[in-house]
């Protein structure tokens, strides 16, 4: 008889996530300043911001002295000037995408309204930051950077235009722009004339960016303008917006009639031929700007997913404790609801989708910081080349996209098989690297913007619903009711559900993206070889699906032989993004904790780290689980819904069908025969009572085998979820949940 060693004991979550595991899962356990960033903005949102929501600061339309004082707050505790460079006021050096990401996520842990504020502020200055002249980022910069003594200068972003035509599309303007003056000379002045539909900030906004259209023919086409409250004319910070959400920031609707000079226009302009015409229009500089922003607006919904867990487990615990005949000490009496597997697999739901969305916000913002140099160096090596911008950057850039496919499939393959020299070249070439991370970026972006802002609003919804009846009063702990609501409009601010689907239409079929897609799944089977829980090898499944799917839409004809996947039928488009959206989230979600699982062994984070690595990696798993589920049921909709159903009284589409008299000689060579088929047509015409013969899957088996072996890849990811169950019945939180503080 052979001793054998007895399994290892599954350890348990000891305790929520702390900062310490969220340093290393987000990637900023070696940033000292973005530590300090994070505890400096908590100890705002948990502090004035908490308080103003329970002392009823929410319940007003009018930004009143007590929201206008959480400024200052922003301002003392380094939010306000995180957006700057140092020689503008500011105190981080290089790309500040998560870091201000990080602000977003700690303040809408709180309140929406609080962190759009902030973000608000960055999105009015973002015009100027991304595209303006030397001489406009200088001097706004420092104008809205706080200083001791200063007054700081706010900014506002007008984007959208009154109703009906707010929200249609950005690229509908009303707001004109005309020549005033022209001195000879001299520089031209400009009247501007717009009105401006739920613009945050302008309660208290000191200048504008506003995005106007030429009613000049000594004007080209669209821009965007910096307006001045102090400029010659009207400056109308308009009436309140009675909003339902977000009180929280200020919202209304502004009108403005002002002159002001040319220098204004942001990124400068030229004359040509007597006629000024802007270096940028608007579209190019919201796409610099929302390609950005979008990404903290996303956070702010995982934000609060995240923040629910520890008040719907307080909650559940609880519900039962002081009544008389619940005895401490009992089941009843210390789980409370939790005995039942209904809320603790339910709340996994809610808590897996928060860290899902909270890893895509976090991966896509720590990209834009890879980014912004990147595409730096890209400019200046096509202006080398005497290559600007438009068209011809394009057509160069579209020609260079086969050697970044080249450099993403060497990059797959092992070390030793690769050309060493030619790898190096790409490597190094920084129009190369552009396109690579420029690929995956146009694709993450409008994500996470989608998939944790639209399903994230859903899942908020089912926490409220976890609270009971006290999940949709004014002193819910966690203010959850109110994070539901605010979340409505995070899935609208910066471009409705419609606007990010549509983008990821187009981006998604990028070949620079689809190539890295593919190293992607092999990753997937890397992680999965080594750790099965993950529910990595559920997700490269699913992503082989899926882009099977994409590949065969893209050649596939409908029943009536018009093509399937163009931009006009988002019938077929959208739904694919969405599930995108789904492996993205869970495949950031993985590459996450298996971070934290390398970097945290060996005793830097040693109390209770092996039971917080189990439980992130069961959530991983039901995660993956929950988004192969979708892709599938999406992909199959999609290959076979636009096929014609078979029907008995067309011969062509019975063709495989049986005639009575062929059954009966079959049966009399191989008895038992007629039964393994229903599709077969009596003497008398007659059949059996179905809506027609089964569809033939032709040229479908590769279709149905990656689906089929997908369902395989689900397995244990229940066993996951009970696991994670027995966790959140164990897990020790707070005696008290610690905000307002």
């Amino acid at each position: 008889m052979h001793a054998t060693t007895p399994p290892k004991q599954q350890e348990f979550l000891k305790t929520l996530p702390g900062d310490d595991i969220r340093q290393l899962l987000w990637r900023f356990s070696d940033r000292f300043d973005l530590q300090m960033l994070v505890q400096s903005v908590r100890a705002v949102a948990r502090g004035p911001v908490a308080r103003l929501v329970a002392n009823g600061g929410r319940n007003t339309h009018e930004w009143t002295p007590e929201k206008n004082a959480l400024l200052t707050d922003f301002d003392n505790s380094g939010i306000t000037a995180a957006f700057m460079d140092p020689h503008e006021g500011g105190y981080l050096e290089g790309p500040k995408n998560l870091a201000l990401s990080l602000i977003a996520f700690e303040l809408a842990w709180v309140d929406a309204g609080a962190a759009t504020c902030s973000l608000a502020t960055h999105l009015g200055l973002s015009p100027i930051h991304q595209r303006g002249t030397k001489e406009q980022k200088d001097y706004y910069m420092n104008l809205a950077a706080p200083a001791p003594g200063k007054v700081t200068k706010r900014a506002a972003f007008a984007l959208t235009e009154p109703i009906p035509y707010v929200g249609v599309e950005t690229g509908i303007l009303c707001g004109k722009i005309r020549i005033a003056e022209w001195p000879e000379g001299g520089e031209p002045i400009l009247e501007v004339n717009k009105r401006g539909r739920f613009i945050t900030n302008m309660g208290f906004a000191d200048f504008v960016t506003a995005a106007v259209e030429s009613d000049d023919p000594r004007i080209q086409g669209t821009c965007m303008v910096i307006l001045e409250e102090g400029d010659p004319g009207i400056f109308d910070r308009g009436v309140p917006t009675r909003k339902l959400v977000m009180q929280l920031s200020s919202t209304s609707d502004p009108v403005f009639q002002l002159k002001v000079p040319a220098s204004r226009i942001v990124g400068g302009y030229s004359v040509v031929n007597g006629k000024i015409v802007p270096t940028y229009d608007h579209g190019a500089v919201i796409e610099a700007v929302f390609r950005r922003t979008r990404v903290g607006v996303g956070l702010m919904t995982s934000a609060k997913l995240l923040s629910a867990v520890e008040p719907l487990i307080r909650y559940h615990r609880d519900r039962f404790r002081g009544s008389g005949v619940v005895v401490p000490g009992s089941p009843r009496y210390e789980l409370g609801l939790q005995q039942k597997e209904d809320v603790t697999h339910r709340l996994l739901d809610i808590w897996a989708v928060g860290e899902a969305g909270a890893s895509l916000g976090f991966l896509t913002a720590r990209m834009y910081d890879e980014l912004d140099p990147i595409e730096k160096l890209k400019d200046a090596a096509l202006a080398e080349q005497g290559i600007g911008g438009g068209m011809s950057a394009v057509k160069y850039l579209r020609k260079r996209s086969v050697e970044a496919i080249e450099f993403l499939e060497m990059q797959s393959h092992h070390e030793s098989l690769r050309n060493k020299a030619r790898y190096a070249a790409l490597e190094a070439d920084p129009v190369i690297q552009y396109l690579v991370t420029d690929g995956q970026a146009n694709v993450l972006c409008p994500a996470t913007k989608l998939w944790n802002t639209g399903y994230g609003n859903k899942m908020m919804r089912e926490a409220v619903s976890l609270m009971g009846g006290y999940g949709i009063t004014e002193d819910c702990p966690g203010f959850l009711s109110y994070k539901w609501m605010d979340s409505q409009l995070e899935a609208t601010y910066e471009g409705p559900e419609a606007v990010q689907r549509r983008q990821l239409s187009m981006t998604m079929i990028n070949e620079v993206f689809l190539a890295q897609f593919r190293t992607w799944i092999h990753d997937m089977r890397r992680v999965a070889a080594t750790e099965p829980g993950t529910g990595a090898c559920t997700v490269a499944s699913a992503m082989h699906l899926w882009l099977w799917t994409l590949e065969h839409l893209q050649h596939a004809k409908d029943a009536d032989g018009a093509k399937l996947y163009q931009s006009n039928r988002q019938g077929v488009t959208f739904p694919m993004a969405d599930a995108l959206c789904w492996l993205l989230a869970s495949r950031a979600q993985i590459l996450d904790v298996e971070h934290l699982r390398r970097e945290g062994a060996g005793g830097v984070i040693a109390e209770g780290f092996e039971g917080t690595v189990a439980f992130l990696t069961d959530l991983c798993h039901i995660q993956a689980a929950r988004a192969a589920g979708e892709v599938a049921r999406i992909c199959s909709e999609l290959v076979f819904g636009y096929m014609r159903h078979p029907s008995w009284d067309r011969s062509d589409e019975c063709s495989t069908c049986f005639k009575e008299e062929e059954l009966q000689q079959l049966e009399s060579l191989i008895p038992g025969a007629s039964g393994f088929t229903s599709e077969f047509i009596r003497i008398d015409g007659s059949h059996d009572s179905k809506a027609g013969p089964c569809v033939q899957s032709t040229g479908l088996r590769d279709f149905t085998r990656l689906r089929s072996k997908l369902d395989g890849c689900l397995a244990g990811a229940l066993l996951a979820k009970d696991r994670a169950a027995d966790s959140i019945q164990k897990v020790m939180i707070p005696a008290a949940l610690d905000y307002p503080q």
